[in-house]
């Protein structure tokens, strides 16, 4: 279970370290992790294990409609397999470095079965919309959460 926000820094060959307390559940006996682009604009990082399953919901949907297809283009286009090297650092791909707007301050952020990674500015963007939907109603499914 991945959770957490921590700000991190990607080195000038666009590597990022992964920190030691998830790399066993990220890279289990040293199997590639996969980065991806996510429509929101970041990238969202998976343990392969967890990512193949996605990656084959994703390629069944249709070709022909015009919103599958782009979402497939996204997710899958941008799929890169990529291992971490001996000190613990994995590459993000210039193209989606690119995609996210990955500078050199960025944040990777738990989200159960995976982590996103997010530009500095994409993150202060979402932790501004959080704040707005605190004003507001909650979405489905959260009214009943106890916290």
């Amino acid at each position: 279970m991945f959770q957490g926000a921590a700000a991190l820094s990607l080195d000038a060959k666009g590597r990022l370290a992964i920190p030691a307390r998830h790399r066993d559940a990220l890279v289990p006996d040293g199997a590639p992790l996969v980065v991806t682009a996510h429509p929101h604009k970041c990238l969202l990082v998976y343990p392969k294990a967890v990512w193949d399953p996605i990656r084959e919901q994703v390629a069944a949907m249709p070709g022909l409609d015009q919103s599958a297809a782009a979402l497939k283009r996204l997710l899958i286009g941008f799929a890169q397999e990529e291992e971490l090297d001996g000190a613990g650092r994995v590459l993000v791909a210039p193209s989606s470095r690119q995609w996210a707007g990955l500078d050199k301050q960025v944040w990777l952020v738990g989200q159960g079965s995976h982590f996103e990674l997010w530009s500095d500015a994409g993150w202060q963007k979402q932790q501004e919309a959080m704040l707005a939907l605190s004003a507001g109603a909650l979405p489905a499914g959260f009214e009943s959460l106890a916290l």
